[in-house]
């Protein structure tokens, strides 16, 4: 199979700093290093690998959304404390036949993102 790892999304947005703020405040994710291209964004990194990828559109785009996309994690107590903080409220998910809870959560242009914890719930 040729895919092996998941490497980054990238989102249309009105707002870049918000938007950037935003995954950094909630997610933990840090804004880095970012090719010169010819339209603003940001890029978002997890560790190392800058994985989600903000471009500035005029406006936030409706069409052509993603439904979602995921993010494994640890410490589910510290991440209600940083949702409760921000005023957000998740839905809980458990996965069936599995130990994993899902924390559906929407970012301030409507993506759906969900945070994966295994086994601490």
């Amino acid at each position: 199979m040729p895919v092996h790892a998941f490497d980054h999304v990238q989102l249309l947005t009105a707002d870049v700093d918000g938007m950037a703020r935003w995954y950094s405040d909630v997610l933990g994710l840090k804004r880095g290093w970012r090719p010169d291209f010819n339209v603003s964004g940001a890029w978002l990194y997890l560790g190392t690998d800058p994985i989600v990828h903000l471009v500035e559109t005029g406006e936030t785009p409706v069409e052509g959304r993603i439904e979602h996309f995921a993010f494994r994690a640890t410490n589910v107590g510290a991440f209600r404390e940083t949702l409760a903080a921000h005023g957000i409220t998740p839905r809980e998910a458990p996965v069936p036949g599995t130990d994993i809870v899902q924390f559906n959560i929407r970012d301030p242009d409507g993506n759906h993102i969900h945070v994966d914890f295994t086994g601490e719930v």
